[in-house]
């Protein structure tokens, strides 16, 4: 499928959450976090979900080199908005000024990046738009629990976006979405209230689902793993994407990792990724990158592109 990404950025917020800090919280430590999560630090908003996505978006946008009146879409990824409703995409849409796009949010959990990359590309391939501007922001901290050591330690808060186009030359080789409700209490919030997760079972499912998707995508594209250039994972756990590795049978200099410095940023995580990845010269125009994740739902996915 002919879909290029023609631009990506991102945002961080500015306070860091450091291991340390944590062990001032709760009963922690800096050598117990990292040992088992791969992470040393997160970044907590001091604003809104608005604020991240506004930001991160701009940057996409510059990059594309366009104006937020050339968007014909909007689709927003994310678990925790500002308001019940309307739609983050829509307070997003106002504060660009991307007047002619029509905006949705998306509630897929740490997939929201693929399914909205999913959805994005069946509209546009439909020709009737020609644009759309992809977000994944997270605002976790907001539904963290910081007495509970098990998941405090996990989340932090970002934002990612793609430009995403119907012209160009990238393209979407083959991706596969599923889901499992039967799974939802292993990782859930009620309303309102705070994430809990039972990490041995979501790290057996994780692990498992997460090979097997991404299997079927290269079987699917007729690619070899060898091929791939660059595997981008959902940024959840280093554990898991060392067992994804193993399972795929690639070293993890083929996995990229930035969970050290953000930790788990649920549906902004892979678009940070890429972004940084990108940045750090570790893929280029032509390069095959996968692309995979899983969240609560259960909901996973993987996704070809060629960048």
């Amino acid at each position: 499928m002919g879909i290029t990404i023609k631009g990506l950025g991102y945002y961080t917020p500015e306070r860091v959450l450091t291991n340390f800090d944590l062990e001032k919280m709760v009963d922690t430590s800096d050598e117990w976090i990292t040992t088992r999560t791969g992470i040393k630090e997160r970044r907590i908003a001091d604003g809104s979900l608005i604020d991240m996505a506004y930001c991160a978006s701009l940057k996409a946008l510059e990059d594309a080199q366009i104006e937020p009146r050339d968007i014909d879409l909007i689709i927003l990824a994310t678990l925790t908005p500002d308001l019940g409703f309307p739609a983050s995409a829509c307070l997003l849409q106002a504060k660009l000024g991307a007047n002619n796009a029509y905006a949705f949010d998306l509630s897929a959990a740490c997939s929201g990046f693929l399914y909205g990359l999913e959805v994005a590309s069946g509209i546009l391939l439909s020709g009737k738009v020609k644009r759309a501007l992809l977000v994944g922001a997270e605002k976790l901290s907001q539904i963290v629990d910081w007495q509970d050591r098990a998941t405090c330690v996990l989340f932090g808060d970002g934002a990612g976006a793609a430009v995403i186009s119907a012209e160009g030359s990238g393209e979407l080789l083959a991706s596969v979405m599923r889901s499992d409700g039967n799974y939802w209490e292993i990782l859930y919030a009620q309303r309102c209230g705070h994430v809990r997760m039972r990490g041995k079972e979501l790290f057996k499912i994780a692990v498992r689902s997460m090979a097997e998707v991404c299997e079927e995508v290269l079987r699917t594209a007729g690619v070899s793993v060898e091929e791939v250039d660059l595997i981008v994972p959902h940024q959840a756990n280093i554990r898991i994407m060392e067992a994804l590795a193993e399972k795929l049978g690639v070293s993890m200099d083929k996995v990229y990792s930035n969970i050290h410095r953000y930790g788990n940023t649920s549906a902004a995580s892979i678009p940070i990724a890429l972004c940084e990845a990108r940045q750090e010269g570790r893929f280029k125009r032509g390069s095959l990158v996968l692309l995979t994740a899983m969240g609560g739902g259960l909901t996973w996915g993987a996704t070809l592109l060629r960048f």
